[in-house]
């Protein structure tokens, strides 16, 4: 396998990673599909990304390659490597509906806020290293920092809605009478418009799992029978995904979080671009977590240590904010007070990521 041999590479693989796992879901709103169906192409991209990254640079120079570090490993860290990308799986399913309904500018900081948290109190409890004023001190930053996101995102839909329903009083109030709905009517076909805090619900559901499958497959690392090859625990993490959509997306396709229920025909109707956007979607990412492992894999002056390897992977969370702000336009119209609201949260979340990547350093 071939790693980072200096620091300057090892830099450029954590900048790399974080604007992969700050970017892909722009393929996701550019695609324009239902989630569930995009997902199918997106799992299918993470695992065609690992196996090109295992057999290429995963099975280069003169350390292990994949295949002899599968002669060698243990069975249960196999297991547990398979067993991370189930739980990752779930876990980036539920943030992808939180940004169905949210967008990403909320869903990523919400979500990824939390795992953040949930990732330090977990490390913390296996081992005390680091400064724990500065740790739970950033942890508290970063948990306002989510509130204030939810209660931005709960501002602004209260906003949409009511200029949607003055919209349609008007629109209906310029209608001949003969046209015009009647106040009672019976109960339509239509899915019920969703609550104005579900997609955080599903952003904090998603940060939950999120913050839980890292140490999964930092376990799947260590003893003796431990993969020591990156790229092959990216592989067995990959085939978690593809394996898991499946199952998981019998619940969404049939209780989906908005609209109808959809069957899984209904993935073949889709666009060639379409596809062709869900596999990319899987490609960005699986590049980023490539990039990220190999460089959290770096040995002597190569390595950047735990600290600034977690700090450049959560700093993805303020790329996807800056794009769903600045290019999706998520909170266009927002009032002054939202405005404030998303600055301050931006800065709590900066500052207390600041905290928990220098802790270990004192």
């Amino acid at each position: 396998m071939l790693l980072p041999t200096t620091y300057a590479l090892t830099m450029a693989l954590l900048i790399l990673s974080m604007l992969c796992w700050g970017s892909w879901a722009n393929t996701l709103k550019k695609s324009g599909w239902r989630f569930e169906l995009f997902y199918f192409d997106f799992s299918l991209g993470t695992v065609l990304t690992a196996l090109v990254a295992a057999f290429t640079v995963g099975s280069m120079g003169t350390d292990l390659s994949v295949n002899d570090t599968f002669l060698l490993v243990g069975k249960r860290q196999i297991i547990l490597a398979f067993a991370a990308g189930c739980i990752f799986n779930l876990a980036n399913m539920l943030l992808v509906a939180a940004i169905e309904l949210a967008g990403m500018s909320v869903a990523f900081p919400v979500g990824i806020g939390l795992a953040l948290i949930v990732g330090v109190i977990w490390s913390y409890a296996m081992q005390q290293v680091g400064n724990a004023y500065m740790l739970f001190g950033g942890c508290l930053l970063v948990l306002v920092a989510v509130i204030l996101s939810a209660v931005a995102h709960g501002m602004m839909e209260t906003i949409r809605r009511k200029a949607a329903k003055v919209a349609a009083a008007a629109l209906a109030a310029e209608l001949p009478a003969e046209q015009q709905i009647p106040a009672k009517k019976k109960k339509s076909d239509e899915p019920a418009e969703p609550g104005i805090y579900r997609g955080v619900w599903l952003a904090l559901a998603a940060g939950l799992l999120m913050g839980s499958f890292y140490p999964v497959m930092g376990m799947s690392t260590e003893g003796e029978l431990g993969i020591s090859n990156p790229f092959a625990v990216t592989l067995l993490f990959s085939f978690g995904i593809l394996l898991s959509t499946f199952i998981y997306n019998l619940y969404f396709m049939n209780l989906p979080v908005k609209g109808l229920p959809i069957s899984f025909f209904a993935y073949f109707t889709g666009s060639f671009g379409q596809h062709g956007l869900g596999l990319l979607g899987g490609v960005i990412w699986m590049v980023g977590a490539c990039a990220n492992f190999s460089a959290a894999a770096a040995q002597g002056p190569a390595k950047v240590g735990p600290a600034v390897s977690y700090a450049f992977g959560q700093g993805a969370t303020l790329v996807s904010l800056l794009w769903g702000l600045l290019v999706w336009k998520e909170f266009a119209g927002a009032s002054s007070a939202v405005s404030r609201l998303l600055v301050l949260m931006s800065l709590l979340f900066l500052a207390g990521l600041a905290l928990v990547a220098i802790a270990p350093l004192n």
